[in-house]
């Protein structure tokens, strides 16, 4: 009786522990249901989920997890004083809107962000101290060291998100961004502007056939094509970066990318070298004695050589190892 009875209470045990075991399980597996509904709810909302303390924990630290979190730390109220948040935000908010409005868009990927001012403990959890910073939250697992974006080398513009993110979860995401009219605006306000001029002038049209006009007008054109303007356009990037230590870089580190300001540093150079070609070959021309042709020709030869070098010099800062260099290194 007493080896049925324990064997009773063993078959009882067993029972109970695999009934447990399965409830758990269960209960974990609604969970995460849970929690993926509640994430595709907000997502439906807003490209971008809002999260404080809590919800970062409950969401993103909790397990198991069968989606990916790409998270924004930032800092976006004026008194913290971060000038390249608001950047950054928007080049967030593009990326995460093209994945919820693409055509691949499911529950495998998310995009959250957390202000400092709403989540001070989820800066001090991952031992941050400064913003943007983007993390990306793995299905399984902690996060690597690779799975922190590196903003400092390749910027933070929407388009190196999207590498980044494919990098990570084999999600290519192609990025729509908001159309901008005012560069149809300004060509349109500049047609009507050339368009008055003749209207004005129309007795008097000489001045169409002025060569010095038409080549101005045709440098301006290249100078703006080969500076990277219509890059710009299409591609909408920040006008200069500032890290958090307060540098500003006005040339972007990479091939990949640039900013505003470095596009007119391209021009500027690119029309100083210009105009040292125009005063060598204008010396030998001009009505003058030898010695003033020659130190004409010698500071358009200068010219050249000095804004040429600075130009090869902007090269070689976004080409790493590129073996050439003249007077400028």
């Amino acid at each position: 009786m007493d080896v049925a009875k324990k064997l009773c209470f063993s078959l009882l045990l067993v029972v109970l522990l695999v009934h447990y075991g399965n409830s758990t399980t269960k209960k974990k597996e609604t969970t995460m249901g849970d929690r993926v509904s509640q994430l595709m709810d907000w997502s439906s909302r807003k490209s971008v989920i809002r999260l404080n303390g809590d919800k970062f924990r409950m969401y993103l630290k909790s397990t198991p997890r069968n989606y990916s979190v790409v998270l924004m730390l930032t800092a976006l109220q004026p008194q913290r004083q971060c000038a390249v948040c608001k950047q950054a935000n928007d080049e967030f908010t593009i990326i995460a809107n093209s994945w919820r409005y693409s055509n691949q868009f499911s529950n495998k990927l998310f995009f959250a962000m957390v202000d400092f001012d709403e989540g001070q403990d989820v800066f001090s959890s991952l031992k941050l101290n400064s913003a943007p910073v983007f993390i990306h939250f793995p299905a399984k697992g902690k996060p690597k060291k690779g799975d922190t974006m590196d903003i400092h080398r390749v910027g933070f513009a929407a388009e190196q998100l999207s590498k980044f993110i494919a990098e990570r979860t084999d999600i290519q995401i192609r990025i729509f961004r908001p159309p901008n009219y005012s560069g149809t605006l300004a060509l349109v306000l500049l047609f009507s502007l050339i368009a008055g001029l003749l209207y004005l002038k129309r007795n008097n049209l000489e001045f169409l056939y002025n060569k010095t006009s038409w080549a101005i007008a045709a440098l301006s054109i290249i100078f703006a094509m080969t500076s990277g303007q219509m890059w710009n356009h299409i591609r909408g990037p920040p006008f200069m970066h500032k890290n958090q230590q307060g540098q500003v870089a006005y040339i972007h580190g990479s091939s990949q990318g640039q900013f505003i300001v470095e596009t007119y540093i391209v021009i500027i150079l690119n029309a100083a070298i210009c105009v040292g070609m125009v005063l060598l070959n204008e010396a030998q021309h001009m009505k003058a004695d030898a010695g003033k042709k020659r130190i004409m020709a010698l500071i358009g030869l200068g010219t050249v050589a000095f804004f040429f070098s600075l130009l090869l010099s902007v090269f070689r800062s976004k080409y790493q190892g590129y073996p050439y260099s003249f007077l400028i290194k």
